[in-house]
């Protein structure tokens, strides 16, 4: 009996190494879902939100490398995997949307949920096409699923239901589908004028992106080489912080005052698989070589004196012959001193003071002591990421995903999902804030459907803590940024977690080692100052002024209480802590 093209689209998928996909059920994918039923060699992973579902797949994605798969309904039921999958195109890496689409003889007649897939998903995606004949998907298909590997990043193949139970044409299969590898490197040329600019130079620093993943021996080697420190991106953090020598901390809004410090003191800056685009962290009279696989990506953040095409490793390695290696490591030393001090003033504030709410640092503190040493992190948006950015340790088996190109809330939760299918014994630790999950809060469900054990530690600050302090920036008082939020351990434990809500220091660790050595899901929900204080490494005049009217607005508004609270979570334990 001849295959039709939901049976086809199954093959194809076992092929390239899939071995899940994340959705949702709709009668537009009946003869998809139906298809993965009989022929059971793919695990449905059902999720209540599509959104969700597509975080998840591209969570799943970054732990593997490889091709990730989500699958949705008609109209609205596509539509909700569009943030999800903004993240996944951001972030790069690769996933395959099958976005089933209304009849095709309704297609154009404003039919019952009709909307436009392929154009909704364009902007989000590497390649995205409507199959309108059943001789178009093994072509299609695999186009798709080639260019989301090789360029990292989102491809959609919108198919109508009922093409799904059409005959498949008879076609010799491809090989199955693998990322290849390439080693790209720039020309001799390149390098040389490279290194010229880095020899000329006295203080290096480099700064270090995703692209340094897999990279780490060769970028520590030419670190040393240049007796140059390191300052991470947030994207970096994970492929370069452990067994460095020669790591400053991070830069940016998130970032330590080392970081920014290194960038700011060196004439030439080496940027490395970095596409860090806060402009105002850049320094302004340093020589800057970038290199990138990308080439459309050099120069569009900084102005640059050169710009190098090619893998990170590569690069380094074939830089490393070419630059002299007769500095005296002044500028290193200084740096690396003056992160030791940062790191000493912000372990300071990691601190059980007695007082309740407890501190979030203290937390993200406590959780990095406690969880496993390959652990996988997954943050939200808003203020634990500030946390995870400062207090969590990387080791060479750690990661650490999020959405830090995007900038998405809600984004911890089903990213833990997608990372805890890989592997059920690995440790998968979510930093949820209260608003992220509240966002996403009906996917709690997801979590014991699909029998996945994440643990999720929830910073619960009753307010939209990072939209706050923007506010304080801007000189705004605080309002609409609220949350009433339920006792979420209790919630945890109506949808068949774990819960366990902490209110005091003393509570923490023990909830926590209970929570870790759980072989089955918790939350553990932390209640933790809101008045809490995440400062950029450089203050503008702008941003101090805009504290000052904020202080001075609030307590003419009748809401002093608010600046007390502040006083009292930061500046005296910083006095006198």
């Amino acid at each position: 009996m001849a295959q039709n093209i939901a049976e086809l689209f199954v093959d194809t998928l076992v092929r390239a190494g899939v071995e899940r996909i994340w959705g949702v059920p709709g009668d537009s994918l009946n003869a998809f879902t139906d298809a993965l039923r009989r022929d059971g060699r793919l695990r449905w992973l059902h999720m209540r939100h599509e959104e969700a579902a597509a975080f998840a797949a591209g969570a799943e994605a970054e732990v593997t490398g490889s091709l990730a798969v989500v699958a949705g309904s008609c109209g609205p039921g596509n539509l909700h995997f569009i943030n999800g999958l903004f993240d996944a195109q951001r972030s790069r890496v690769p996933v395959l949307a099958i976005a089933s689409h209304i009849p095709s003889a309704e297609i154009g007649s404003g039919y019952f949920q009709e909307t436009h897939p392929q154009e909704l998903f364009r902007e989000c995606s590497v390649y995205t096409e409507l199959v309108g004949d059943p001789t178009q998907i093994p072509w299609v298909l695999e186009t798709a699923m080639r260019t989301a590997v090789e360029r990292r990043g989102v491809a959609v193949v919108v198919v109508p239901g009922d093409v799904f139970f059409q005959s498949a044409p008879a076609r010799r299969a491809s090989a199955p589908i693998r990322a290849t590898t390439p080693r790209v490197v720039p020309s001799e040329n390149e390098l040389a004028e490279a290194a010229q600019i880095l020899d000329d130079a006295k203080r290096v620093t480099i700064l270090a992106g995703a692209g340094v993943a897999g990279a780490h021996a060769e970028v520590i080697a030419l670190a040393e080489r240049l007796q140059a420190p390191i300052v991470h991106a947030f994207r970096g953090k994970e492929h370069i912080e452990f067994d460095n020598p020669y790591d400053v901390g991070m830069t940016g809004l998130l970032g330590f005052a080392s970081g920014y410090r290194a960038i700011q003191r060196c004439d030439a800056l080496l940027m490395l698989g970095t596409d860090f685009p806060y402009r105002q962290f850049y320094p302004e009279k340093a020589r800057i070589v970038q290199v990138d696989i990308r080439g459309e990506q050099l120069g569009r953040r900084t102005p640059i004196d050169l710009g190098l095409v090619g893998d990170v490793g590569a690069t380094a390695a074939a830089l490393l012959p070419r630059v002299t290696g007769d500095r005296d490591g002044k500028h290193l030393r200084d740096a690396v001193d003056h992160y030791a001090k940062t790191r000493r003033e912000l372990d300071g504030l990691a601190d059980d003071d007695g007082k309740t709410p407890l501190h979030p640092q203290y937390v993200a503190r406590l959780v990095d002591e406690l969880a496993a040493k390959d652990a996988v992190f997954t943050a939200d948006v808003g203020t634990p990421v500030v946390w995870a950015a400062r207090y969590l340790r990387m080791t060479r088996e750690r990661r650490l995903l999020g959405s830090f190109t995007h900038g998405s809330m809600a984004n911890a939760m089903p990213q833990a999902l997608g990372a805890q299918a890989v592997d059920r014994d690995r440790q998968v630790v979510a930093l949820a804030g209260d608003g992220g999950l509240a966002m996403l809060l009906g996917d709690l469900l997801s979590i014991r459907q699909n029998d996945l054990p994440v643990k999720i530690v929830v910073f619960n600050n009753s307010s939209l803590g990072f939209v706050e302090v923007e506010m304080k920036a801007a000189g705004i008082v605080n309002f609409g940024t609220h949350l009433d939020n339920p006792n979420f351990a209790d919630v945890a434990t109506a949808c068949g977690l774990t819960g366990i809500r902490v209110e005091h220091g003393a509570e923490l660790e023990p909830a926590l080692r209970r929570a870790f050595a759980d072989p089955g899901p918790v939350l553990v929900d932390v209640v933790v100052a809101r008045e809490e204080l995440s400062i950029p490494p450089s203050i503008t005049a702008e941003q101090a002024k805009g504290f000052t009217l904020w202080a001075l607005r609030t307590v003419m508004s009748g809401r002093g209480d608010e600046l007390l609270d502040l006083a009292d979570t930061n500046v005296w334990r910083r006095i006198f802590g």
